[in-house]
């Protein structure tokens, strides 16, 4: 039995708690190289506003030559109120430019119900229970790089323009990965769409059906409105399994998402590139909690890490194939939770509260606890 290749693992703390965060995710990361074998080899380099600070350009030239020969990148936030104030500046290019360069066109969105969090969560318990989808949204497409763009003067009025624009091959691809995920789960597929307004949505619809039609008959496909699907999600959510989007959509009702989570903190999310016709090529992918920068509590060691830190599972399961390690991450978190360890987002009135570093340090306790009855990963 050979051993696993090793792969470059690249840290991008980036703005905002960023730094914050991603400092408790890379003792996370540390612990399961010391204790469960990981082949990885960690880099880092500062992005966005830091590296501004450090070194005059918001991705410089080295960094970028990092981020090509990653295999992961574990990403923090991006985002800024100093972006306004330095000429030229355009916040959240560097994170446009890797999903589109290195072809991430697939974004993955877990959101899961955990029965500790039910009592902080605006929805009621009854309606969470057995909550567990993933939104798979159309990354590198849609009205977020369509041209022609802009703010531009016509006839002495200002507008601006953006273009919303899918072929049917990215159509296509990004549904292929909705259903071949959806055949690991329960076989259940939901496209969202606005086919009865947008041209665009009127494709969608049908290269949707057609390939589920041609390729996927096992899979039960139904339609839902944009609108529809996000009041679905606050009122039944458990009706979910996959969720499948454009880009503009799935960003939105992610954030939705979020109040069946408990909290935007407990989110994460990986950005990954597709399948060659013999198999995986070499798999790059990037990793990120779904929250942002939130400017106003960076520096306070008080913004929750789990999302960032449930992000390095989704890289344990995807990156490294090692699923049982992923499952060991995630019940390790929640099982923090459920002990009693919140970070204020997710504390009720009255409830103790941890630093950022704190619930770190409470789910590596919980790491240490669980290990020793935990399956051994397959290092094959």
């Amino acid at each position: 039995m050979t051993a696993a290749p090793r792969k470059r693992v690249l840290i991008l703390p980036g703005d905002g708690i960023g730094p914050e965060i991603l400092a408790q995710t890379r003792r996370v990361v540390d612990w399961f190289v010391a204790r469960r074998a990981l082949p990885a080899d960690l880099y880092e380099e500062p992005f966005g506003i830091p590296a501004y600070r450090a070194h005059g350009s918001f991705l410089r030239d080295e960094t970028w030559d990092e981020i090509e020969a990653a295999d992961a990148i574990l990403f923090g936030a991006i985002g800024s109120p100093e972006y306004d104030t330095i000429p030229g500046a355009a916040e959240g290019a560097g994170l446009m430019r890797m999903r589109t360069e290195l072809g991430l066109f697939i974004n993955l969105r877990p959101v899961r119900a955990a029965a500790p969090l039910h009592a902080v969560s605006p929805l009621k318990a009854e309606v969470l229970r057995q909550t567990d989808l993933v939104i798979v949204r159309e990354l590198t497409g849609g009205i977020y790089t369509g041209k022609p763009r802009g703010i531009e003067t016509v006839d002495g009025v200002r507008r601006g323009v953006n273009t919303m624009i899918y072929s049917e091959p990215e159509i296509e691809r990004i549904t292929r990965a909705a259903f071949d995920l959806a055949r690991t789960r329960r076989k259940r597929v939901c496209s969202v769409d606005k086919s009865n307004v947008l041209e665009v949505s009127r494709l969608w619809r049908e290269v949707v059906q057609r390939l589920r039609d041609t390729a996927y008959s096992d899979v039960e496909l139904t339609h839902l409105f944009v609108d529809n699907a996000a009041m679905q999600l606050v009122r039944a959510p458990a009706q979910f399994d996959v969720l499948l989007t454009e880009n503009l959509f799935g960003d939105i009702l992610s954030d939705i998402g979020a109040a069946a989570a408990g909290s935007i903190g407990m989110l994460p999310s990986a950005s990954m590139t597709g399948m060659d016709a013999d198999g995986p090529a070499r798999h790059r992918a990037l990793y990120e909690p779904i929250h942002g920068s939130a400017p106003d509590i960076a520096g306070k060691g008080i913004a929750n890490p789990c999302g960032a830190i449930l992000s390095f599972a989704m890289c344990l399961r995807h990156s490294f194939l090692r699923p049982d390690d992923a499952a060991l991450l995630e019940a390790a978190t929640i099982a923090t939770i459920e002990n009693g360890a919140r970070t204020a987002d997710i504390a009720r009135p009255g409830q103790p509260t941890l630093s950022t570093a704190e619930m770190g340090s409470a789910i590596l306790r919980e790491l240490d606890a669980m290990a020793d009855g935990w399956p051994a990963a397959a290092r094959a």
